[in-house]
């Protein structure tokens, strides 16, 4: 289940969870989108992301040029484990320019 935050007094956070890819991201996509331009700046915390194959990487690639085209701000939030490694692979880190914290496995 995916979830949008939005209260009066913050920017809305979108909490991704489960899986982002291929078998997921045409859902995905209609909520990601509808979520830009709530407010100037959304925020994706993807803490919760478990797989992220190549579609789910162009569903956050088609996202950040949505809101770049529409004039708002798209941070990419909490990476989860699956999400590091995918962008450790593609070497994405610096196109979405988000800092990646990485929390040491409990």
């Amino acid at each position: 289940m995916d979830n949008l935050d939005a209260s009066d007094d913050k920017d809305p956070v979108l909490r991704i969870e489960g899986e982002m890819t291929i078998y997921r991201v045409g859902e995905l996509k209609g909520t990601l989108l509808a979520a830009i331009g709530k407010s100037s700046t959304l925020e994706i915390d993807l803490s919760a992301v478990t797989e992220i194959d190549t579609a789910g990487i162009q569903l956050l690639m088609l996202a950040r040029k949505v809101a770049e085209a529409k004039g708002y701000a798209l941070r990419l939030a909490a990476h989860s484990a699956a999400v590091v490694e995918a962008f450790e692979l593609l070497n994405l880190a610096g196109y979405f320019g988000d800092p990646i914290v990485i929390v040491p496995a409990a």
